[in-house]
């Protein structure tokens, strides 16, 4: 079946199964390969993308549920200042999770500017990073919201 949607600001059309995932779809017909296949079963978000600036787990979401919506993968993320605070903060580490983790703290920022420790720790408490980065990365949303508070 034919589908269209948004990605990256472009409009597409794609040919999917009707249970295609939303991730299969991104890394296999559209070459989008900065969603990683992580855990497949939604627990550590290597897969997040944004839906209308959302984040969600594209593992789990079919890809005929993306219908008409607006998708951002981190290969639309353009000099994001999150991915310069990441790079400041030396918030990569092996890198496999990075993608999902961006994706969720340029979500974060979006959503709540002026976001506290605690709903930055809730936010970014289903992302999983084997090489323990957290603390990095919670210094990379924070220097972004100090920035914030002082302009």
């Amino acid at each position: 079946m034919a589908i269209s949607f948004q990605i990256n600001g472009e409009e597409k059309n794609v040919y999917i199964r009707p249970a295609e995932l939303l991730l299969d779809m991104l890394r296999e017909q559209l070459g989008l390969t900065g969603a990683k296949p992580g855990c497949k079963n939604g627990d550590c978000d290597t897969c997040t993308v944004l839906i209308n600036g959302k984040p969600i787990k594209s593992c789990l979401k079919l890809a005929i549920e993306a219908k008409g919506q607006a998708i951002t993968t981190i290969e639309g993320l353009k000099n994001e200042p999150i991915q310069k605070a990441f790079v400041e903060k030396f918030a990569v580490q092996c890198g496999y999770c990075t993608s999902g983790f961006i994706l969720n703290c340029h979500a974060l920022l979006q959503i709540h500017p002026n976001a506290t420790d605690e709903i930055i720790e809730d936010w970014l408490g289903s992302n999983l990073c084997r090489c323990m980065g957290y603390q990095e990365i919670k210094e990379a949303v924070k220097s972004l919201i100090e920035d914030n508070s002082s302009a």
